[in-house]
């Protein structure tokens, strides 16, 4: 990372996140809409879940950072991602896509299709919606990714450099990439994949550091996935199976600090 990076610290932009508190705008799947909600709110973040078409391009111009999730798809709520990311295009606010399970329809890979036109600022996904994405064949079944995230950091670089973004690609070890610098985030826990949406949480969490650091996504991605793994490494030593898993998460959402940060998670720079 440049000299100027480092003033983007994952810890310095916890603290500035928490201190603007920015509203994100979450479409998001009806699955996911509690578990997102509450992981903003834990972090310091202010969440808006807005999907109609009626609105949700005026929204996403006044929220500091739109997430769009394609976990439920319905006609009406494809209206609204595109008015929405219109919005946020027009009005300069970053916006990031959750491609969820992209490749298992025609309804779906349309979809994804018309949103990657509208070009998001970040892209987060697992190995096989990454894979797919970016062309390639992958071992995915509907929203549980086959493929590893080493298997998938080659098509997220070439994906973030076609669509000139920053692309995540989350699983047991993060990857992080704008095509040209790339990194690794370490931490988190074996039982996140028991609870549903966790993914799609993370996602709405990207925004919300997006939305203080529009100009900075790269770092904005890293200090959100270094948060998330750090909080889940630190809920996983208190939890004694999935239920206690969710509450201690976002027990430690809440209290991350700058110690807890740099110890439950690591920044690897490739």
């Amino acid at each position: 990372m440049t000299d100027d990076a480092k003033n983007l610290s994952p810890a310095q932009l916890l603290t500035d996140m928490r201190k603007a508190a920015p509203l994100v705008h979450c479409i998001t799947n009806y699955v996911a809409m509690n578990i997102a909600a509450n992981t903003l709110l834990a972090a310091g973040a202010s969440p808006a879940m807005v999907h109609a078409p009626e609105e949700s391009g005026e929204f996403a111009a006044i929220a500091g950072a739109l997430t769009v999730n394609i976990g439920t798809l319905s006609t009406e709520w494809v209206d609204g991602m595109k008015e929405a990311a219109k919005g946020a295009n027009s009005a300069g606010k970053p916006w990031i896509l959750d491609p969820v399970a992209h490749f298992a329809t025609q309804f779906r890979r349309d979809t994804v299709a018309e949103l990657l036109a509208l070009h998001p600022t970040i892209i987060r996904g697992n190995a096989s919606e990454i894979i797919a994405l970016a062309g390639g064949q992958s071992a995915g079944q509907g929203v549980d990714s086959g493929d590893p995230v080493e298997q998938a950091e080659e098509a997220a670089k070439n994906l973030a450099q076609s669509q000139k973004c920053v692309v995540a690609v989350t699983g047991t070890a993060d990857f992080i990439t704008d095509g040209t610098q790339s990194v690794r985030v370490h931490g988190g826990s074996d039982l996140m994949p028991k609870i549903t949406a966790m993914g799609c949480s993370l996602t709405a969490l990207v925004g919300a550091f997006a939305a203080i650091c529009p100009r900075a996504p790269f770092n904005a991605t890293i200090a959100a996935l270094a948060c998330f793994a750090a909080a889940g490494k630190m809920a996983q030593q208190s939890a004694s199976g999935p239920a206690s898993f969710a509450t201690a998460f976002l027990d430690a959402l809440y209290n991350l600090d700058t110690a807890a940060l740099e110890t439950h998670a690591r920044v690897e720079v490739l």
